[in-house]
């Protein structure tokens, strides 16, 4: 569907989920992408850039791989920003969609891929709570992700 529903009570408990995070945006962003490198390496093919590296620590000391994951960080902010504006959050999410599809080819099980590597960060940083606060946006972010796939024709 096109509309989401989240309560205002949802809303706020993950705005707050997710300012724990983003306020350290470019480290955890940073993180969050070595761990889906490390763990998924196939992955890595997709950044041309990346994929010399093997170390999770010559990861984490690129300037690429910390401006990419500052730049998810960033757009997931602008998300969370507009979980109560279907319009706005789609504004967002589905240009978004359309550009990894298209133009670069992103195989659209990355951003599930992505999404729990964040809830499992939050939680290891600041518990279940945290976590599940956050989880009802990751599900809404990849399936209106999904659907913009669909929409290019992916």
């Amino acid at each position: 569907s096109s509309t989401m529903s989240f309560s205002e009570a949802e809303v706020q408990s993950a705005r707050g989920a997710w300012e724990k995070m983003y306020a350290d945006a470019e480290d955890n962003g940073t993180t969050v992408l070595v761990r889906m490198f490390t763990e998924h390496p196939d992955t890595k093919s997709y950044f041309t850039h990346f994929k010399g590296m093997d170390s999770a620590e010559e990861m984490k000391q690129s300037d690429q791989v910390r401006g990419h994951g500052k730049k998810v960080f960033t757009a997931i902010n602008d998300m969370v920003q507009h979980l109560d504006n279907s319009e706005a959050f789609l504004g967002i999410v589905n240009p978004l969609g359309k550009k990894h599809a298209t133009q670069l080819k992103i195989d659209p099980k990355n951003f599930r891929i992505i999404c729990d590597i964040i809830l499992q960060l939050m939680e290891e940083k600041f518990g279940g709570d945290c976590k599940a606060s956050f989880e009802k946006v990751t599900n809404e972010i990849c399936s209106h992700l999904n659907n913009a796939y669909k929409e290019a024709g992916w």
